[in-house]
């Protein structure tokens, strides 16, 4: 067992650097998934409106979406170290700012904070992302987001575990306090950080003074490379339906199981716990990069199997046991899509892809969560019927998926193959 998690011990451990990046992962996501569960307790606390507690995922997802694009051209222009610092200073103090949510009449400013929150995240996420091949080495980087995705998913199961039962017992309050002192930690670790970054040319930079300029080209460079546009959908696929069932999770805990904040955090732990070892199983399933790419329309099938058992049940032990083998599919196809951008994408357009990834994956939760929220308010189906069809819905994506996108990377594989061989034949040339 212990050489099993000893590249993970010796990254953490050798890599000063990385260490200080992934710290500021571990505080900050202890807070942001401790926190979540009392925003949606504040939500149903002054509200009993299934629509009003789809719309703050929605508004989360849109947030973040809207603001990417511009995200991803900060995060190539500027010092990514001090973005990331400002943006978790910034997003403690709008965390505080929940505290003056005190009835219906006020619930509107938890969406309004919620919404600048997620536009800062929209700047911090792809800059850390961006960060992370600058501060590891080549053999170092897979195990990099596979631990950093571990840890998210340890740190979601523990935040959200404690999270459900201290909005129960200590309130709100207490709980966005301590979310917000979360950032404050988090950024001091980011600034302790030394966190090396390829600067744009004198020419890129004045041909891309123009923020809108500088957009279009991280698409133009996306639409003309293929083989970066490929992983860069995977996310946004695989939530297309996912972010509804994770959504719906809330309602079955509530409606079905009975079972209320404490369910829905034994739930989300579930998921947590499901997409740290995800990765794990995946890389040694898929262990050639070259396959990852088909791999990723196997966990779109696999995970919408799994969920369909979900909404098929009513045993609160089923549910979690296929909510974690579920989100163990999700977490590889997470890991896999990431890696494969942070080698195939140069640093100067590193931000803008993977602000673009987020772009895809806001907008495909944010219509998943919107479709199911307004078929379940207007009572036209009940819970586990929608978890059912959006079950199956993923499923046809990841064979849509084999069918388009696999074959695509399939050729391009070829194509380096020989460029490979060939390369070898004429260094062995005399």
């Amino acid at each position: 067992m212990l050489d099993k998690i000893r590249p993970y011990i010796n990254l953490v451990s050798n890599n000063q650097n990385y260490r200080r990046l992934w710290l500021s992962q571990v505080v900050s996501n202890f807070g942001d998934w401790f926190g979540i569960l009392a925003v949606y307790a504040l939500i149903t606390k002054y509200s009993d409106s299934e629509f009003l507690l789809g719309l703050i995922i929605v508004v989360k997802m849109m947030s973040l979406a809207s603001f990417s694009p511009f995200a991803g051209y900060l995060t190539d222009r500027f010092n990514r170290r001090r973005i990331m610092i400002t943006c978790d200073l910034l997003r403690g103090m709008l965390v505080l700012g929940l505290l003056l949510v005190v009835s219906y009449d006020t619930l509107w400013l938890a969406y309004v904070l919620t919404a600048l929150q997620m536009m800062l995240s929209a700047i911090f996420e792809p800059a850390k992302t961006s960060s992370i091949p600058n501060v590891t080495t080549e053999d170092e980087l897979v195990d990099a987001n596979v631990l950093s995705s571990a840890s998210w998913s340890i740190i979601f199961t523990m935040g959200m575990g404690f999270g459900g039962l201290a909005t129960a017992w200590l309130g709100t309050d207490l709980v966005f306090i301590i979310d917000a002192g979360s950032y404050v930690v988090s950024s001091w670790f980011i600034y302790q950080a030394v966190i090396p970054q390829k600067q744009m040319s004198e020419a890129e930079l004045k041909r891309t003074r123009n923020p809108l300029t500088g957009i279009k080209e991280g698409f133009q460079y996306l639409w003309s490379n293929r083989q970066v546009l490929r992983p860069t959908l995977a996310k946004g696929c695989f939530t297309m339906f996912l972010g509804a069932l994770t959504y719906m999770l809330i309602l079955v805990s509530e409606d079905v199981l009975m079972m209320g904040s404490v369910g829905i955090g034994l739930l989300y732990a579930a998921r947590g716990v499901g997409t740290g070892i995800g990765p794990v199983i995946g890389r040694r399933i898929f262990n050639r990069e070259r396959d990852w790419v088909r791999a990723m329309g196997f966990c779109m099938i696999f995970g919408g199997l799994m969920y369909s058992i979900v909404g098929l049940t009513t045993s609160f032990t089923i549910m979690m046991i296929f909510v974690f083998i579920a989100h163990a599919a999700s977490g590889a196809n997470w890991v896999m899509s990431t890696v494969l951008l942070q080698r195939r994408t140069p640093d100067t357009f590193r931000g803008r892809v993977f602000s673009t990834e987020w772009l895809l994956f806001t907008l495909a939760q944010s219509a998943s969560v919107i479709v199911a929220s307004w078929v379940l308010e207007n009572g036209w189906l009940n819970i586990q019927d929608t978890m059912i069809i959006f079950a199956l819905g993923l499923a046809v994506v990841g064979i849509v998926w084999h069918w388009m996108v696999a074959s695509q990377e399939e050729t391009y594989q070829q194509i380096v193959k020989e460029r490979e061989q060939s390369s070898a034949v004429k260094t062995a040339e005399p």
